[in-house]
């Protein structure tokens, strides 16, 4: 129970970086790149601070960690900029849509089991996630946003893997924001040659609560719970952020709540339960009898 408090808590955590970020960047209040490098720098800083308090150390420079901070540079990148054009909802079904297929793939290679009922599980999720948005309409008009989106799950999905053996959730996760907080400015100032910096007292707290409480202690939560989990497992219980990032844009942004989009999240949750349930149930009842 309280792993899946826990697991409960962190896809709230991401579901809300959706809604401050879509909040920051539709009305102007704050630049691409400023949201991310202050949500970095705010997430780096919180860490840091904790692992100081506790006394937290972890290994600066290895193979895993390059890898971490490439995750998540990808992902900030992609995600920030992708949510400029596109709703809350839809891009959480984009972004951890492919976060499950990268996690699932990862899978396979570190060839951990993968039951038939978590396959068909997570199948039926990411039906319930397409039906969503069927037909294609609605997301054939920011292409570019879409592949933005899709490069932020491809991150997310590689920086998950890597904290899949992760032993020192705090540390390992303040020093990754501390080198992707370095290092994202310095790339973005080269890939944008005129960059337009705005920065309004509104924007940067959205960008300072994203990085330090949804997104620095969210993803420090993500890599204490995620070994326990497995990477497939982490992967379906991705697909409840879409749901719950829906819901809170009913609730806080005014947004409509359709039919479909019921249909749909009934849909991703039981695809859920079959796929993290199913196996338990049946391996549960092989020894009963």
């Amino acid at each position: 129970m309280r792993l899946f408090l826990l697991s409960a808590l962190t896809m709230v955590a991401f579901a809300a970086n959706s809604i401050l970020t879509r909040v920051a960047l539709v009305d102007g209040s704050i630049d691409v790149i400023s949201f991310g490098a202050l949500r970095l720098g705010a997430g780096a800083a919180i860490l840091v601070a904790l692992c100081l308090w506790f006394g937290k150390r972890a290994q600066l420079f290895s193979a895993q960690r390059v890898i971490s901070i490439f995750g998540l540079l990808l992902y900030i990148a992609g995600f920030t900029a992708a949510y400029v054009g596109m709703d809350a909802g839809l891009g959480a079904l984009l972004l951890f849509g492919t976060v499950q297929v990268t996690m699932f793939i990862g899978a396979a290679m570190m060839r951990e089991a993968l039951p038939a009922l978590r396959v068909v599980g997570a199948a039926i999720a990411m039906a319930g996630l397409v039906y969503l948005v069927w037909p294609w309409q609605a997301i054939a008009q920011s292409q570019i946003n879409i592949v933005m989106m899709v490069l932020a799950g491809i991150g997310w999905g590689v920086y998950s893997l890597a904290g899949k053996g992760s032993t020192n959730a705090l540390a390992d996760t303040a020093v990754n924001f501390v080198g992707a907080a370095l290092v994202f400015p310095l790339l973005m100032w080269a890939m944008v040659s005129e960059p337009q910096i705005i920065v309004t007292p509104r924007g940067a707290g959205l960008a300072v609560i994203s990085g330090a409480v949804t997104s620095g202690l969210g993803y420090a939560l993500w890599y204490a719970i995620l070994p326990r989990l497995g990477a497939s497992i982490g992967a379906v219980a991705q697909l409840t952020v879409p749901p719950i990032a829906m819901a809170a844009g009913v609730t806080l942004l005014g947004e409509d709540l359709t039919t479909k989009a019921m249909i749909s999240t009934i849909i991703v949750l039981g695809g859920v339960a079959l796929s993290i349930l199913g196996p338990v149930y049946l391996v549960k009842r092989s020894k009963a009898s």
